[in-house]
This record gives C-alpha cells, structure tokens and sequence, in this order.
C-alpha cells in the first residue's frame, strides 16, 4: 500500500491536502505527512460547535439557548442537521484524541475557519442545503485525513503527462475520492473531491479538481488543466 495515502500527520511539512469552504467556492490548504498506514481512531466537541450534548436526541452538540445566528437556529430546527453536528462533534472528537496520543497536526485552526464557512451559509440561495452539505463535507475529510476509515486500495490512472492514484470512499456520505498525483508529480498536492450529481458516470468536485469515469474512461481536471485517464493495467 503505497505511502501516501491520505491521512493527516504530526505537526510538520509535507504535502498539501486540499478542501473546500461549502457553497462560497473558498479553498483552504492543509499540510499533511506521508503515512505508511492508517489506524481507525475516535474527537469532543467542535470549536464554536460546543460540547453541550442535549437530552433529547434531535438536539445538535451545541446549546440551543446560545444558537448563534440564523444558520445555527436552522439547525436546532432541523433533526437531520442536528444529527449531522451531533457526528461531526462525536468525528472532531476522535481527531483531537489522536493529535494528544500520536501528535498528528492539530485541527482546530481549519475547523474555526470551518464554522465560518458554515454559518455563512445564510448567504446561500438554498441555506439548508447549503448548512448540510458542509457537515457532510467536513465529517468525511477529518474521517480520512485522521485515519478513521480503512483504506480503500488505490487504483492507479494514467492521465496524460501525470500519473495519479484514486482512493474512492465508498462509506463517506457523499461518497469521497483522494486524488494523489504519484510519479514525476509526487509531492504535488492531493485533492479530497466529493461526489457530485452528473448526466452519466460518477463526478467529483474538489477543490481546483474534478474527476469523472464512466464505463472505463475517466477525465481530470486538474488546476485547470483538462486531461483523459486510462486505469493502468487495462
């Protein structure tokens, strides 16, 4: 299994692993080391999304009392928003236990930067949406840069001038590829893309790259360059 497949790392350089600020097309870097291996792991509560666990199983991980603007209002609203920020306290949680006992890069810096995004939701034309899409987002990359989720095998594509090797997230919901430019490019920086809806075959829009494959061709976009995969081996 090849040494690059994504995960976060100690604090330190390294390649860089790209996401998104859901519905306002913002992109944050993240820094990330090379790990050999990925174990399953457990995170409290999200910085600005509070630790208050509520006694009634609709409640968010937040005090609804203290609801700060509308979009966190939405959420004490809305069951299945409250249950995505009941997960993404119980994900969050996980990752900072695995800062303390194994020194990986510390989260909390990107996930400030996260709330933010997300209470600027209320800018968006379909806010709820808006609000349930960046949970989503948010919960699958801390699973995978954290080493939450068993690793999928990679599989390798060559696209043109570049070689990059594909790790579909099949659990994560949306289901999530990591992008790894391997080869030449090694070291460059991976992409998390999430799956999106498309005419035919499966899409995915990350930050600065789209992948898409339907019945054995696949096409990259990658920092705006426009590039058609064939799966090594075929």
């Amino acid at each position: 299994m090849p040494g690059w497949l994504p995960t976060a790392r100690p604090r330190g350089g390294g390649r860089r692993l790209l996401s998104t600020d859901h519905c306002k097309g913002v992109f944050h870097i993240k820094k990330r080391h090379d790990f050999l291996a990925l174990k399953p792991v457990a995170l409290t509560a999200a910085i600005g999304i509070g630790l208050t666990v509520g006694a009634y199983a609709s409640e968010p991980s937040f005090d609804c009392a203290k609801a700060d603007g509308s979009v966190e209002e939405l959420i004490c609203k809305d069951a299945e928003l409250a249950a995505l920020d009941r997960k993404l306290s119980e994900v969050y949680a996980a990752a900072l236990k695995r800062v303390a006992e194994e020194g990986y890069e510390d989260p909390r810096i990107w996930q400030r930067g996260w709330v933010k995004g997300r209470n600027d939701c209320w800018k968006a034309q379909d806010v709820r949406a808006c609000v349930e899409a960046a949970y989503q987002h948010r919960i699958a990359e801390l699973q995978i840069q954290y080493g939450q989720l068993e690793v999928p095998s990679p599989v390798h594509f060559a696209c043109g001038e570049m070689d990059v090797t594909a790790v579909f997230y099949r659990e994560t919901d949306p289901p999530t590829v990591v992008l790894t430019p391997i080869g030449p490019h090694e070291g460059d920086d991976q992409v998390i893309a999430f799956l999106s809806p498309s005419g035919s075959g499966a899409k995915y829009d990350g930050s600065n790259a789209s992948f898409w494959e339907h019945q054995g061709e696949a096409m990259l976009s990658w920092f705006g360059k426009e590039m058609t995969c064939k799966k090594k081996g075929d």
